[in-house]
C-alpha cells in the first residue's frame, strides 16, 4: 500500500525516517512532497526508492493513506484545495494537536484520524497518540495501529486530553532536554567539571534511568526512595528542588494550554464552516 507524506519539515522527516527504519513502510511504497523540494530529496538520497512528488495533488493521487505534516494553519486550506482528488477510499491523518479530527471530517469525504508522534519515535520508542474519527473505517484504525506499533506504543486518546497528552509525549523530550542542559550548565559553573564530561555523564544517566523504567525494576516513586537516603546528599538536593520549583510545571501547562486554545480558536474561526 502506498503511503504519502505531505510536508518533510522536522516532524515530517522524523515520521518518514521512523516508518522506514521500523519497516512499517518500504521506500518503494512511500511518496513524499515538500514545498522546498530539496528537503524531500534529502530523504530520497538517504532511502533509495522513495518517490518525490511534484505537488500534494500527485501525492494524494498516488497514495491512499496520507499524512499531513504541514503547519497547523495550512492543513485545512490544503485539504480544501485538494478536495476533488480525495475519495472515500482515502485516509487523511494530521499529526498536529490543534487540528481536531472532527474538523477534518467536516471537509474531507474520507476516513480521518490524527496521530501525534514524538521525537522518541525516531529511536523506534516512546508513545504516539492516536485519535480516530467517527467515520473512520475500521481497517484504517487497524492499519494505523499496526504501522505505529513498529515505531512506538500507539495509545488512543480522547479529544479532551489532546493538549496535556501532547505536552507530555511530544513536548516532554524538549522540556526535559532543557532541564538537563540547565543541570549541566550549573554543574560546570559551580564545580570544576568540564562541560563535555558533565554532558556525557548526564546523557548516560538518562539512558540508564530509561532502562530501569523500561525493564520495570522501579517506578518513579520507588526509584526516588532507593536513591534518596534520609538525611543524605540526594535528600538535600531534593529539598532544593521542592522549594525552588514550586508551581513551575503548573505554569508550564497553563502556558501551553493558553497557546493551544488560541491556535484552535483562530483556526476554527477562519477555516471551519458553521
Amino acid at each position: 500500500m502506498k503511503v504519502g507524506i505531505i510536508g518533510t519539515g522536522n516532524m515530517g522527516t522524523i515520521l518518514a525516517e521512523a516508518l522506514l527504519e521500523g519497516k512499517a513502510v518500504s521506500p518503494s511504497n512511500l511518496v513524499v512532497v515538500n514545498r522546498t523540494k530539496a528537503k524531500a530529496e534529502k530523504l530520497k538520497y538517504k532511502f533509495k526508492g522513495i518517490h518525490v512528488a511534484y505537488n500534494s495533488e500527485e501525492t494524494i493521487n498516488s497514495a491512499k493513506l496520507i499524512f499531513i505534516c504541514v503547519k497547523p494553519h495550512d492543513i485545512l486550506p490544503l485539504l480544501k484545495q485538494n478536495l476533488h482528488h480525495l475519495t472515500p477510499e482515502h485516509c487523511i491523518v494530521s499529526i498536529t494537536s490543534p487540528i481536531k479530527v472532527e474538523w477534518l471530517e467536516k471537509i474531507a469525504p474520507c476516513s480521518c484520524a490524527r496521530i501525534i508522534p514524538s521525537i522518541t519515535n525516531r529511536a523506534l520508542s516512546g508513545i504516539s497518540l492516536l485519535t480516530i474519527g467517527r467515520r473512520c473505517d475500521e481497517k484504517w484504525k487497524n492499519r494505523l495501529t499496526e504501522m505505529f506499533s513498529n515505531i512506538s506504543v500507539p495509545l488512543e486518546i480522547n479529544e479532551d486530553i489532546t493538549r496535556v497528552a501532547s505536552d507530555i509525549v511530544s513536548c516532554g523530550p524538549a522540556f526535559f532536554s532543557y532541564l538537563t542542559r540547565r543541570f549541566i550548565d550549573a554543574a560546570t559553573t559551580e564545580t570544576k567539571i568540564d562541560k563535555e564530561t558533565a554532558t556525557i555523564l548526564s546523557e548516560q544517566m538518562l539512558i540508564g534511568l530509561g532502562d530501569l523504567l523500561k525493564k520495570g525494576y522501579y517506578s518513579l516513586p520507588t526509584l526516588e526512595e532507593k536513591v534518596c537516603v534520609k538525611g543524605g546528599i540526594t535528600g538535600v538536593g531534593i529539598d532544593v528542588l521542592d522549594t525552588e520549583l514550586e508551581d513551575v510545571f503548573e505554569k508550564l501547562f497553563q502556558a501551553t494550554h493558553k497557546k493551544f486554545n488560541m491556535e484552535v480558536n483562530e483556526i476554527e474561526a477562519k477555516h471551519i464552516p458553521l
